[in-house]
Protein backbone atom coordinates (compact mmCIF):
# COMPACT_ATOMS: atom_id res chain seq x y z
CA UNK A 1 0.00 0.00 0.00
CA UNK A 2 2.61 2.48 0.77
CA UNK A 3 3.71 2.16 -2.88
CA UNK A 4 0.46 3.27 -3.93
CA UNK A 5 0.45 6.04 -1.42
CA UNK A 6 4.09 7.44 -2.86
CA UNK A 7 2.60 7.07 -6.44
CA UNK A 8 -0.18 9.05 -6.05
CA UNK A 9 1.52 11.41 -3.78
CA UNK A 10 3.90 11.58 -6.74
CA UNK A 11 0.86 12.23 -9.50
CA UNK A 12 -0.65 15.01 -7.58
CA UNK A 13 2.71 16.55 -6.58
CA UNK A 14 3.76 16.81 -10.66
CA UNK A 15 0.62 18.23 -11.52
CA UNK A 16 0.34 21.04 -8.91
CA UNK A 17 3.94 21.54 -9.27
CA UNK A 18 3.36 22.87 -13.04
CA UNK A 19 0.24 24.93 -11.48
CA UNK A 20 3.00 26.45 -9.21
CA UNK A 21 5.40 27.24 -11.81
CA UNK A 22 2.50 28.77 -14.11
CA UNK A 23 1.91 31.32 -11.45
CA UNK A 24 5.05 32.31 -10.72
CA UNK A 25 5.58 32.49 -14.35
CA UNK A 26 2.66 35.15 -14.29
CA UNK A 27 3.83 36.96 -11.12
CA UNK A 28 7.63 36.99 -13.36
CA UNK A 29 6.00 38.91 -16.28
CA UNK A 30 3.48 40.56 -14.48
CA UNK A 31 5.41 42.75 -11.68
CA UNK A 32 8.97 44.08 -10.76
CA UNK A 33 10.33 41.27 -9.55
CA UNK A 34 11.43 39.07 -12.60
CA UNK A 35 12.46 35.94 -13.23
CA UNK A 36 15.29 35.42 -11.39
CA UNK A 37 14.20 37.15 -8.34
CA UNK A 38 10.74 34.60 -8.47
CA UNK A 39 12.81 31.70 -9.04
CA UNK A 40 15.60 32.34 -6.33
CA UNK A 41 13.04 33.60 -3.49
CA UNK A 42 9.34 32.93 -4.26
CA UNK A 43 9.78 29.40 -6.39
CA UNK A 44 12.57 28.23 -4.56
CA UNK A 45 10.80 28.45 -1.23
CA UNK A 46 7.37 26.72 -2.29
CA UNK A 47 9.34 24.00 -3.51
CA UNK A 48 11.31 23.56 -0.40
CA UNK A 49 8.55 23.22 1.78
CA UNK A 50 8.41 19.10 2.20
CA UNK A 51 12.02 19.31 3.26
CA UNK A 52 11.12 21.65 5.92
CA UNK A 53 8.37 18.76 7.18
CA UNK A 54 10.89 16.28 6.52
CA UNK A 55 13.95 17.66 8.25
CA UNK A 56 12.50 18.95 11.15
CA UNK A 57 10.03 15.23 11.35
CA UNK A 58 13.54 13.09 11.65
CA UNK A 59 15.58 15.41 13.97
CA UNK A 60 12.14 15.25 16.26
CA UNK A 61 12.65 11.17 15.98
CA UNK A 62 16.49 11.88 16.82
CA UNK A 63 17.45 10.70 13.31
CA UNK A 64 19.78 13.44 12.52
CA UNK A 65 21.35 11.73 9.18
CA UNK A 66 18.34 11.68 7.93
CA UNK A 67 17.78 15.35 8.77
CA UNK A 68 21.06 16.66 7.31
CA UNK A 69 21.42 13.82 4.59
CA UNK A 70 18.00 15.11 3.44
CA UNK A 71 19.06 19.02 2.77
CA UNK A 72 22.74 18.09 1.47
CA UNK A 73 21.46 14.76 -0.79
CA UNK A 74 19.17 17.96 -2.22
CA UNK A 75 21.12 20.23 -3.15
CA UNK A 76 23.06 17.40 -5.09
CA UNK A 77 19.67 16.03 -6.68
CA UNK A 78 19.22 19.83 -7.69
CA UNK A 79 21.95 20.28 -9.43
CA UNK A 80 21.70 16.97 -11.01
CA UNK A 81 18.24 18.48 -12.31
CA UNK A 82 19.67 21.53 -13.47
CA UNK A 83 22.58 19.71 -15.60
CA UNK A 84 19.62 17.06 -17.14
CA UNK A 85 17.60 19.81 -18.76
CA UNK A 86 20.71 21.83 -19.47
CA UNK A 87 21.74 18.34 -21.31
CA UNK A 88 18.41 17.65 -22.70
CA UNK A 89 18.15 21.14 -24.54
CA UNK A 90 20.98 21.45 -25.41
CA UNK A 91 20.85 22.86 -28.29
CA UNK A 92 19.18 26.15 -26.66
CA UNK A 93 22.14 26.61 -24.58
CA UNK A 94 20.14 27.26 -21.02
CA UNK A 95 22.95 28.41 -19.51
CA UNK A 96 23.93 30.93 -21.44
CA UNK A 97 20.08 32.48 -21.96
CA UNK A 98 19.99 32.44 -18.02
CA UNK A 99 21.21 35.73 -16.18
CA UNK A 100 24.95 35.98 -15.34
CA UNK A 101 23.61 37.73 -11.97
CA UNK A 102 22.87 33.63 -11.14
CA UNK A 103 26.47 33.51 -10.16
CA UNK A 104 26.00 35.26 -7.20
CA UNK A 105 23.40 33.00 -5.89
CA UNK A 106 25.43 30.21 -6.99
CA UNK A 107 28.27 31.39 -5.34
CA UNK A 108 26.22 32.05 -1.90
CA UNK A 109 24.96 28.13 -2.10
CA UNK A 110 28.63 27.52 -2.42
CA UNK A 111 29.58 29.40 0.40
CA UNK A 112 26.67 27.40 2.87
CA UNK A 113 27.47 24.58 2.01
CA UNK A 114 31.17 25.35 2.55
CA UNK A 115 30.01 26.23 6.20
CA UNK A 116 28.23 23.18 6.31
CA UNK A 117 31.32 20.88 5.49
CA UNK A 118 33.44 22.82 7.87
CA UNK A 119 30.33 22.06 10.46
CA UNK A 120 30.54 18.28 9.99
CA UNK A 121 34.20 18.10 10.21
CA UNK A 122 34.92 20.58 12.78
CA UNK A 123 32.32 19.57 15.28
CA UNK A 124 32.20 22.16 17.35
CA UNK A 125 29.86 21.38 20.00
CA UNK A 126 29.30 24.91 21.53
CA UNK A 127 25.48 26.48 21.54
CA UNK A 128 24.11 29.83 21.85
CA UNK A 129 20.16 29.41 23.50
CA UNK A 130 20.36 25.56 22.51
CA UNK A 131 21.40 26.63 18.54
CA UNK A 132 24.87 25.79 17.64
CA UNK A 133 26.97 28.42 16.94
CA UNK A 134 27.46 26.68 13.62
CA UNK A 135 23.75 26.99 12.90
CA UNK A 136 23.43 30.63 13.72
CA UNK A 137 26.44 31.66 11.71
CA UNK A 138 25.14 29.56 8.44
CA UNK A 139 21.76 31.80 9.10
CA UNK A 140 23.51 34.87 9.55
CA UNK A 141 25.39 34.26 6.41
CA UNK A 142 22.40 34.04 4.69
CA UNK A 143 20.75 36.71 5.69
CA UNK A 144 23.45 38.73 4.77
CA UNK A 145 24.30 37.54 1.21
CA UNK A 146 20.43 37.85 0.26
CA UNK A 147 20.60 41.44 1.38
CA UNK A 148 23.39 41.80 -0.80
CA UNK A 149 22.25 39.71 -3.85
CA UNK A 150 18.84 41.86 -3.50
CA UNK A 151 20.96 45.20 -4.28
CA UNK A 152 22.17 43.71 -7.22
CA UNK A 153 20.99 45.35 -10.70
CA UNK A 154 17.85 43.69 -12.36
CA UNK A 155 19.00 41.07 -14.85
CA UNK A 156 19.20 42.19 -18.74
CA UNK A 157 17.15 39.87 -20.93
CA UNK A 158 18.95 38.18 -23.89
CA UNK A 159 17.39 38.73 -27.67
CA UNK A 160 15.98 35.14 -26.87
CA UNK A 161 14.13 34.98 -23.98
CA UNK A 162 12.67 38.60 -24.79
CA UNK A 163 11.24 37.18 -28.02
CA UNK A 164 9.71 33.93 -25.90
CA UNK A 165 8.10 36.36 -23.66
CA UNK A 166 6.46 37.99 -25.81
CA UNK A 167 5.66 35.04 -28.05
CA UNK A 168 3.79 33.81 -25.15
CA UNK A 169 2.67 36.63 -23.22
CA UNK A 170 -0.68 35.91 -25.20
CA UNK A 171 -1.24 33.25 -22.64
CA UNK A 172 -0.97 34.95 -19.44
CA UNK A 173 -3.32 37.85 -20.22
CA UNK A 174 -6.35 36.44 -18.78
CA UNK A 175 -4.14 35.67 -15.47
CA UNK A 176 -4.62 38.81 -12.99
CA UNK A 177 -1.57 39.16 -10.47
CA UNK A 178 -4.07 38.77 -7.54
CA UNK A 179 -4.87 35.72 -9.27
CA UNK A 180 -1.63 34.23 -9.78
CA UNK A 181 -0.53 34.99 -6.01
CA UNK A 182 -3.90 33.01 -4.60
CA UNK A 183 -2.74 30.26 -6.87
CA UNK A 184 0.69 30.39 -5.78
CA UNK A 185 -0.18 30.31 -2.20
CA UNK A 186 -2.55 27.44 -2.73
CA UNK A 187 -0.30 25.26 -4.88
CA UNK A 188 2.29 25.28 -2.62
CA UNK A 189 -0.10 24.45 0.52
CA UNK A 190 -0.47 21.73 -1.90
CA UNK A 191 3.23 21.18 -2.29
CA UNK A 192 3.67 21.09 1.27
CA UNK A 193 1.31 18.17 2.25
CA UNK A 194 2.37 15.63 -1.17
CA UNK A 195 5.85 16.41 -0.98
CA UNK A 196 5.19 15.17 2.59
CA UNK A 197 3.50 12.31 1.99
CA UNK A 198 6.31 11.83 -1.04
CA UNK A 199 8.84 12.25 2.19
CA UNK A 200 7.07 9.50 4.77
CA UNK A 201 6.09 6.97 2.23
CA UNK A 202 9.74 7.18 0.47
CA UNK A 203 11.11 6.77 4.17
CA UNK A 204 9.01 3.77 5.10
CA UNK A 205 10.27 2.22 1.26
CA UNK A 206 13.79 3.09 2.89
CA UNK A 207 13.11 1.08 6.01
CA UNK A 208 12.02 -1.62 3.80
CA UNK A 209 14.64 -2.20 1.72
CA UNK A 210 17.39 -1.86 4.58
CA UNK A 211 19.15 1.03 3.09
CA UNK A 212 21.43 3.02 5.88
CA UNK A 213 20.46 6.59 6.84
CA UNK A 214 22.74 8.55 5.34
CA UNK A 215 22.57 6.84 2.09
CA UNK A 216 18.31 7.03 2.45
CA UNK A 217 18.56 10.73 3.48
CA UNK A 218 20.80 11.94 0.59
CA UNK A 219 19.60 10.09 -2.17
CA UNK A 220 16.18 8.68 -1.86
CA UNK A 221 14.53 10.73 0.88
CA UNK A 222 16.44 13.75 -1.01
CA UNK A 223 14.62 12.87 -4.54
CA UNK A 224 11.74 12.47 -3.62
CA UNK A 225 11.43 15.70 -1.79
CA UNK A 226 12.98 17.18 -4.37
CA UNK A 227 10.50 16.05 -7.24
CA UNK A 228 8.42 19.77 -6.96
CA UNK A 229 11.90 21.46 -7.69
CA UNK A 230 12.53 18.90 -10.85
CA UNK A 231 9.16 19.62 -12.01
CA UNK A 232 8.49 23.00 -11.56
CA UNK A 233 12.29 23.69 -13.59
CA UNK A 234 10.49 21.93 -16.44
CA UNK A 235 7.92 23.72 -16.45
CA UNK A 236 9.30 26.95 -15.71
CA UNK A 237 11.39 25.90 -19.75
CA UNK A 238 8.28 24.69 -20.99
CA UNK A 239 7.24 28.36 -20.24
CA UNK A 240 10.53 29.44 -21.74
CA UNK A 241 11.19 31.33 -18.64
CA UNK A 242 14.98 30.08 -18.50
CA UNK A 243 15.79 32.69 -15.17
CA UNK A 244 12.68 31.22 -13.22
CA UNK A 245 14.28 27.74 -13.82
CA UNK A 246 17.73 28.49 -12.99
CA UNK A 247 16.72 30.80 -10.09
CA UNK A 248 14.80 27.67 -8.33
CA UNK A 249 16.94 25.24 -8.58
CA UNK A 250 19.88 27.61 -6.90
CA UNK A 251 17.58 29.60 -4.77
CA UNK A 252 16.17 25.97 -3.39
CA UNK A 253 19.96 25.36 -2.72
CA UNK A 254 20.17 28.24 -0.02
CA UNK A 255 16.97 27.46 0.93
CA UNK A 256 17.95 23.99 2.32
CA UNK A 257 20.58 25.24 3.83
CA UNK A 258 18.77 27.79 5.56
CA UNK A 259 16.28 25.32 6.49
CA UNK A 260 19.10 22.84 7.90
CA UNK A 261 20.64 25.14 10.68
CA UNK A 262 16.77 26.09 11.44
CA UNK A 263 16.77 22.19 12.26
CA UNK A 264 18.88 22.86 14.90
CA UNK A 265 16.34 24.83 16.79
CA UNK A 266 14.48 21.92 17.02
CA UNK A 267 17.48 19.88 18.61
CA UNK A 268 17.56 20.11 21.71
CA UNK A 269 20.74 17.99 22.44
CA UNK A 270 23.25 20.26 21.36
CA UNK A 271 24.72 21.21 18.08
CA UNK A 272 23.21 18.92 15.76
CA UNK A 273 25.98 19.40 12.80
CA UNK A 274 28.17 18.43 15.51
CA UNK A 275 26.32 14.97 15.94
CA UNK A 276 25.91 14.51 12.20
CA UNK A 277 27.73 11.24 10.22
CA UNK A 278 31.12 12.42 8.74
CA UNK A 279 29.87 10.79 5.58
CA UNK A 280 27.72 13.13 4.93
CA UNK A 281 30.35 15.38 4.33
CA UNK A 282 30.90 13.52 1.00
CA UNK A 283 27.71 14.52 -0.33
CA UNK A 284 28.44 18.22 0.76
CA UNK A 285 31.69 18.59 -1.01
CA UNK A 286 30.29 16.74 -3.89
CA UNK A 287 27.57 19.58 -4.16
CA UNK A 288 30.06 22.16 -3.72
CA UNK A 289 32.12 21.00 -6.71
CA UNK A 290 28.94 20.42 -9.14
CA UNK A 291 28.04 24.20 -8.13
CA UNK A 292 31.49 24.91 -9.60
CA UNK A 293 30.72 23.76 -12.49
CA UNK A 294 27.57 25.49 -12.86
CA UNK A 295 29.00 28.40 -11.90
CA UNK A 296 31.77 28.33 -14.99
CA UNK A 297 29.15 27.32 -17.22
CA UNK A 298 27.08 30.22 -16.10
CA UNK A 299 30.05 32.39 -16.77
CA UNK A 300 31.95 30.90 -19.87
CA UNK A 301 31.56 32.08 -23.50
CA UNK A 302 29.08 30.73 -25.86
CA UNK A 303 29.48 27.90 -27.06
CA UNK A 304 30.15 27.19 -30.80
CA UNK A 305 29.01 23.42 -30.90
CA UNK A 306 26.39 21.41 -28.70
CA UNK A 307 29.05 19.09 -27.59
CA UNK A 308 31.49 21.71 -26.76
CA UNK A 309 28.61 23.24 -24.78
CA UNK A 310 27.48 20.05 -22.91
CA UNK A 311 30.14 18.97 -21.40
CA UNK A 312 29.67 20.86 -17.77
CA UNK A 313 25.96 19.37 -17.46
CA UNK A 314 27.97 15.81 -18.54
CA UNK A 315 30.00 16.51 -15.53
CA UNK A 316 27.51 17.43 -13.53
CA UNK A 317 25.35 14.05 -14.11
CA UNK A 318 28.36 11.85 -14.02
CA UNK A 319 29.48 13.77 -10.52
CA UNK A 320 26.55 13.20 -8.87
CA UNK A 321 26.74 9.21 -9.53
CA UNK A 322 29.77 9.22 -8.40
CA UNK A 323 29.25 11.07 -5.28
CA UNK A 324 25.74 8.81 -4.41
CA UNK A 325 27.87 5.85 -4.89
CA UNK A 326 31.03 6.89 -2.37
CA UNK A 327 28.02 7.93 0.08
CA UNK A 328 26.36 4.41 -0.43
CA UNK A 329 29.67 2.51 0.20
CA UNK A 330 30.94 4.33 2.85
Amino acid sequence: MVYVWFVLAAAVTVFTARKLSRYADVISEKTAMGGMAVGTILLAGATSLPEVTTSFSAVMIDNIDIAIGNMVGSNLFNVFILGAFDLFYRRQQLFHLASRNHKYTASLGFILMMLVSLALMLRVDYTIAEIGVDALLIIIVYIVGMVVISKLPPPALHHEETADAQDSSGDKESISVGHAFAGFVVSALIILGTGTLLSVTGDQIAVMTGMGSSFVGSFLIAATTSLPEGVSVLAALRLKNVNLAVGAILGSNMMNMLILALSDVVYREGSMLADGSRSLVLSVIGGMILVLVVIGALTRKRSQSAMTYSIPSMLIITGYFVVQYMVFTS
